[in-house]
């Protein structure tokens, strides 16, 4: 199984070491023409704006098409992207969960925190940094898990996306999930 991890800003290197450690193959995606060697994608956190200026026009098309077909995974601004709807400020999104999210909702990088909240029922340690907050879950989106009241990873068939950064914490359950869903949409030959 080869995973790209989108590897153009952000703490991508954060990503590829955890999903190593899960024996996982990883290859860094700096050019869209990778997403053909993969099995699945993982988008990191940093700036959704910078994510859409450097991909460009094309990029952006190549990815969303990557994301309807494939397992993607997308974490803060990855899962700014996957969003129908971004608001503060709106923001073209890849369309690939019914959601509205909010970006910077839980305040500027003083502001960020480490909370502990649900992960299919079980607590789990959660790192928030600029994060978004998912204001709208829309009809087939499924949540996983929550911090207080409020959904912060959201499924929707083999796309996934976090609000806070799984990367940064000790804890590699979120990851083996990912791996899990990428390994059960595998076609079978």
């Amino acid at each position: 199984m080869k995973i790209g991890v989108l590897a153009l800003q952000g703490d991508f290197d954060a990503h590829r070491r955890r999903l190593e450690e899960l024996s996982a193959e990883v290859v860094l995606v700096k050019k869209t023409e990778q997403l053909n060697e993969i099995d699945g994608l993982v988008i990191p956190g940093g700036e959704s704006g910078t994510f859409l200026k450097l991909l460009g026009e094309d990029g952006f098309t190549k990815l969303k098409d990557f994301v309807r077909a494939k397992p993607t995974f997308g974490t803060c601004a990855g899962c700014i992207l996957l969003a129908t709807d971004v608001e503060n400020p709106k923001q073209t999104g890849l369309g690939a969960l019914d959601i509205t999210v909010r970006r910077n909702a839980y305040g500027r990088q003083k502001d960020s925190s480490i909370r502990e909240g649900r992960f299919l029922n079980e607590p789990i340690e959660m790192v928030f940094i600029r994060a978004p907050k998912i204001e709208r879950v829309g009809e087939g989106v499924e949540v996983i898990a929550t911090e207080g009241n409020d959904p912060v990873l959201v499924r929707r068939g083999k796309t996934l996306a976090a609000t806070f950064h799984p990367e940064l914490s000790d804890d590699w359950r979120i990851h083996q999930y990912f791996l899990d869903l990428i390994e059960n949409n595998r076609p079978s030959y």
